[in-house]
C-alpha cells in the first residue's frame, strides 16, 4: 500500500469539498483539520486495513453533545 493518498471529502458544516492528504505510514490515526471555507473544525478518523489493504475515513463535525 501507498504511503499516501489524497482525497477529497465534503465539510460537515458547510458542504464545501477540501483536499486532504493522508499519510499511511503512522497507522490508523485520528485527527482535525480546518476547513478553508468555513473555519469550523473537520474531525477526521482513518483506519488502516491491512489484510484488504482499503483506508476507511470516518468524517463528521465532532459537535455531538452525549449526555
Amino acid at each position: 500500500m501507498k504511503n499516501y493518498s489524497e482525497q477529497s471529502v465534503s465539510c460537515p458544516h458547510c458542504g464545501h469539498i477540501i483536499k486532504i492528504t493522508l499519510d499511511t505510514s503512522g497507522g490508523s490515526q485520528e485527527f482535525y483539520d480546518d476547513c478553508p471555507s468555513c473555519c469550523h473544525a473537520v474531525h477526521l478518523n482513518m483506519q488502516i486495513d491491512e489484510v484488504h489493504k482499503t483506508i476507511n475515513l470516518f468524517i463528521d463535525a465532532d459537535d455531538e453533545q452525549i449526555f
